[in-house]
């Protein structure tokens, strides 16, 4: 019983951190420089799930973030010469790199990991509810 607690635990984690990578995302769409202040657009980024056997019994198992990833996307080009991150020569030149994060998507993940997040909170309301009517019927 409380291992089926531990197990939507750890989708609950999980699922946060989705989030919270997702929101970095978007807060991050018109990010044009890189961490050290050079003209690098930003990297989307995305979590990657991996099964967590340490975690449940009876042969179910939990969930844990492997690794976040940067998603090695071609940026957008847009061509703007008076902003001072543009490409100052070659093919590009007049041409600011943006991170190429689609908003639709990124909201779409979003509801999606909230919806999981919100399944396994009732997944937990569940367990909880039945460890009491057990102790009620033993008592």
């Amino acid at each position: 019983m409380f291992a089926a607690l531990d197990i939507s635990t750890s989708a609950l984690v999980a699922q946060r951190l989705r989030l919270t990578t997702i929101s970095g995302n978007l807060a991050n769409m018109m990010t044009t420089r890189n961490e050290f202040g050079q003209p690098e657009p930003y990297q989307p980024r995305f979590v990657v799930f991996e099964v967590d056997s340490s975690v449940g019994a009876f042969g179910a198992s939990g969930v844990r973030v492997a690794s976040v990833e940067r998603d090695p996307v071609e940026p957008l080009y847009r061509y703007e010469p008076n902003h001072p991150d543009a490409i100052k020569s070659g093919p590009y030149a007049g041409y600011v790199a943006y991170p190429n994060i689609n908003m639709m998507t990124e909201f779409t993940d979003a509801l999606l990991a909230a919806r999981a997040y919100e399944a396994n909170l009732g997944a937990m309301e569940i367990s909880k509810d039945m460890a009491q009517q057990t102790l009620r019927i033993l008592g």
